[in-house]
Order: structure tokens, then C-alpha cells, then sequence
């Protein structure tokens, strides 16, 4: 009877381990993009998940003698090994070096959009501002693709005679939350917070509050030369987790192997990649076939990069950025699920990658903060935002 317990015992066990590694492939969709697997790489969590529930079954069920020791023990090493090397290989980090973009990136000339500067390209109101602000002037930082058009909020409300450019900052995404985190900006303007941002936050005591003001596309780029015009939301997802790696996978044969560039930690669009994401781990930042690739080390200029022939690269932006503000003529946006990234999509929500940007606060907004969030939400702060090129939300 003793035995038979066991015996039931023992299949419960592996099971269980089987279970517990289908359930590992379904939970990271290994089961509905197996078929668009197509790197070794991307191939490696699901052989160690096989590896390491084959091997537990077996141990389950040889004969434990002294003269399968030997074996037991190497089974159990597979066991341990497929299930710490799992979390690597979900990312794809087995580089101890790699070229890659993940690094600063080359921005587009600010001064052009400077506040009450000669020739400024902000966006101008055909009216009289409702709100003028000639004291206590709300320091302003944000995203640099945020920058034409809080730069343009506040030529419209901050009284000229008073104003200083030290009131109208540009230290980027990373940069603004860490100045708002620290009380050392009033406002910044940017897309919504990464996680660890967030933490951060919170391990300093900082209260973030973020008031939509607009709302923009997230895009995919490739080369103009790239025979592809439109990708879908789990191809994008199987290319950045690492399970697609050749464009033949999505129907270019003469492709090669896609350069998926990524942007740093903590950047808005990187923000906006791992969003769209979710919990499906991004892969680490892969070789680049040759370290030139990296080029300007800006990501609008890297994705029309040149490989044996071809432009191999996809990367991410925002539209007003990537069409506006660092357009290349060299890249092209892509449809996703068939729709184009347009203006009209993004007000009729029909493109599937819509996100807000904020006007964040450390704490409830209070005295000219307020008044000009408020304003911002007007008809006429609505009226800036359309016309710098981004969507408003009414």
C-alpha cells in the first residue's frame, strides 16, 4: 500500500513540475507565438523549461541506489540550473559586452522652440491669454518632445519683462521626474512613470500627481527601404521579447536579422515600450552586428541604419517627435494592426497605442502651478497643444 502511495505521490510531483512549466511558456506567450520562434535564443526558455521538468520526472522516477547517485545528482543539477537560468534566458542577457543604443541619445535643437526668442517656433495663440502670471513664475522641466509645447504655454501666460529662460527647463524624461521627485521643479511635462521611477518617488516621500493634458501616438519605425508597412500588436510583442529575430518571420525574406533598437531606462519611450509590453520581459539589448551601427547614438538616426544591403532596424518614438520635431527622411512609421498613426485615429482611439502626457506635480497643484494647469486645460491651453501637433483632449 506503501508503495502505491508513493507511486501516486511521485506522478503528482511531475506532474506538477509539468504544469508548473506550461503554465511558465503560456504565462510569457510561448504558446500562441510558438510558430514565429525563430532564434536560438528566443528558443532557450522553452528547452530549459523542458530540460528541467524532464529531468525532475526522472529522478521521481529511477531507483534511488548508490549506484544511480551519480545520476540523481546530475539530474538535480538540471533542475537547478533550468530554473536559475530561466529569468536570463526570458531576457536574452548573455552578453557580458554588447554594442548596442541603450546609451544617451544625440536631441533635436531646443532653441528653436525657446520662449520669447527671435524667430521661436512655439505654437501662438490668435488671442489674448485669459491667464498672465508675472510673479512666482512655476519652474517648468520635461520630455524633450514635451518641450515646443510647454515652452509654447509659457510664452503665452508668463509675463516677457519678468521672465528668465532658467524658468523653462528641458532635462528630458529621467531627468524631470528626478527634479520633481527633489522639489527642484514646480511642473514637469511628460509621459507617464516607469516603475522604478515610481519607487523612487515613493522612497523619497514625494506625492507625484499627474493631470492629462494631451494625448499622442507611440510608433514603430523601420527604414524607408523596408518593405514592410504594417505590424501587428503581438508581432511587436514576439520582437521585443525576444522570440522573432528575422524579418523573414514577418514575410521579408531578404530582411535578415532585425536590429531592435531600445532606448535608455527610464526615457519616456522606453516607458512607452515597456507599457505596451506589460509583463512580458523585454529582451536585453543584443550584439549589434558591427559596433559602427551605433552611429549618431540617436535612435530616429539609427533605425535607417545600412546592413549588407538592406535596413534591418525597428525602433519606437512618439509621432510629433518622429515626424515633427527629429524627423528622418530616411524611416517611415508603420501601421499597427492596420492602422495608421494619424491624427484622426488618435482622436477616434481607433489606433491601438494611444497615451497620455502630464503636467506632474510633487503634491496637489497650489497657487500659479494651479492657475496654470487649470489654463492648461482651457480652451485656449487645449488650443496650444492642438497646434503644436500634438492631440488635445477635447
Amino acid at each position: 500500500m506503501l508503495k502505491g502511495f508513493l507511486k501516486i505521490l511521485r506522478a503528482a510531483i511531475a506532474f506538477l513540475a509539468w504544469l508548473a512549466g506550461g503554465c511558465a511558456l503560456y504565462k510569457y506567450e510561448y504558446f500562441i507565438a510558438f510558430h514565429d520562434v525563430d532564434n536560438i535564443v528566443g528558443i532557450l526558455p522553452v528547452a530549459l523549461i523542458l530540460a528541467g521538468s524532464a529531468s525532475a520526472t526522472a529522478i521521481l522516477c529511477i531507483k534511488h541506489t548508490k549506484r544511480f547517485i551519480p545520476v540523481s545528482a546530475t539530474l538535480a543539477l538540471l533542475v537547478i540550473l533550468s530554473i536559475s537560468l530561466f529569468p536570463t534566458a526570458l531576457r536574452g542577457n548573455w552578453w557580458i559586452s554588447a554594442a548596442s543604443s541603450n546609451e544617451s541619445q544625440t536631441a533635436p535643437d531646443l532653441t528653436v522652440y525657446a520662449p520669447f526668442s527671435e524667430g521661436s517656433r512655439t505654437a501662438k495663440l490668435n488671442e489674448k491669454s485669459e491667464l498672465k502670471l508675472a510673479d512666482r513664475l512655476p519652474i517648468l522641466d520635461g520630455a524633450t518632445a514635451l518641450y515646443p509645447v510647454y515652452a509654447a504655454f509659457a510664452e503665452a501666460v508668463y509675463d516677457e519683462d519678468v521672465f528668465s529662460q532658467d524658468a523653462v527647463l528641458c532635462t528630458n524624461t529621467r531627468g524631470a521626474y528626478e527634479a520633481i521627485i527633489s522639489r527642484q521643479r514646480d511642473i514637469i511635462f511628460v509621459a507617464g512613470a516607469s516603475e522604478q521611477q515610481l519607487l523612487a518617488a515613493k522612497a523619497a516621500g514625494a506625492n507625484l500627481q499627474f493631470t492629462p493634458i494631451g494625448r499622442e501616438a507611440f510608433v514603430f519605425l523601420v527604414g524607408k527601404d523596408n518593405p514592410i508597412e504594417n505590424i501587428t500588436y503581438q508581432q511587436i510583442r514576439n520582437i521585443y521579447s525576444g522570440k522573432t529575430a528575422y524579418w523573414g518571420t514577418l514575410g521579408w525574406h531578404e530582411g535578415g536579422r532585425i536590429i531592435a533598437f531600445q532606448r535608455p531606462e527610464g526615457s519616456g519611450s522606453q516607458s512607452g515600450l515597456q507599457g505596451i509590453m506589460g509583463s512580458l520581459p523585454i529582451q536585453a539589448p543584443q550584439p549589434l552586428p558591427d559596433a559602427s551601427l551605433i552611429g549618431t547614438n540617436s535612435l530616429m538616426k539609427q533605425v535607417s541604419v545600412s546592413w549588407q544591403g538592406v535596413q534591418p532596424a525597428i525602433g519606437y518614438s512618439y509621432r510629433y517627435y518622429a515626424e515633427t520635431m527629429y524627423a528622418n527622411p530616411d524611416a517611415k512609421l508603420l501601421s499597427v494592426n492596420g492602422i495608421e498613426p494619424s491624427v484622426e485615429s488618435i482622436r477616434n482611439g481607433s489606433y491601438p497605442f494611444i497615451a497620455d502626457f502630464y503636467a506632474v506635480t510633487n503634491g496637489s497643484p497650489e497657487s500659479n502651478s494651479k492657475l496654470l494647469i487649470d489654463w492648461i486645460l482651457s480652451r485656449q491651453g487645449q488650443k496650444i497643444v492642438e497646434t503644436t501637433g500634438y492631440t488635445p483632449l477635447y
